[in-house]
């Protein structure tokens, strides 16, 4: 175990830091790279933050739906040969509820203030 600060407090550190000192005084072009820069941290944080417990629910949700045990990479590999090979499709049981909130725990980490995310968070 390492001392604090986490790796998700050094970087959400510097993502602020560049966000709110260095931003206003950068113009132009290289504003855009540092906004770019700024977002991927911002990404980076919200992985570390958020990978563990949907990677372990999509995990559980695939041996679910597969009927099989695996890693995540080897369960999701299995989903895509039985989707080509017809074996598996909407009508399987628990498919479309898998790749919803398989959708929604990606645009957690990837968009969290898309709209329609919000829109679908709200509804539920």
């Amino acid at each position: 175990m390492q001392d604090e600060p986490t790796p998700s407090e050094l970087i959400k550190a510097v993502a602020d830091f560049l966000r709110n000192e260095i931003t206003p005084a950068i113009k132009g072009h290289n504003a855009f790279k540092l906004r770019v820069g700024i977002n991927a941290l911002d990404l980076v944080t919200r992985q570390l933050a958020l990978e563990q417990g949907s990677d372990a629910a999509e995990t559980a949700r695939l041996k679910l739906l597969l009927g099989e045990d695996g890693s995540l990479m080897d369960l999701n590999r299995t989903l895509s040969e039985k989707i080509t090979k017809g074996e598996v499709d909407l009508q399987t049981p628990g498919l479309a509820e898998h790749l919803w909130q398989t959708t929604m725990d990606k645009l957690a980490v990837d968009q969290p203030s898309y709209a329609s995310y919000k829109r679908e968070l709200g509804n539920k």
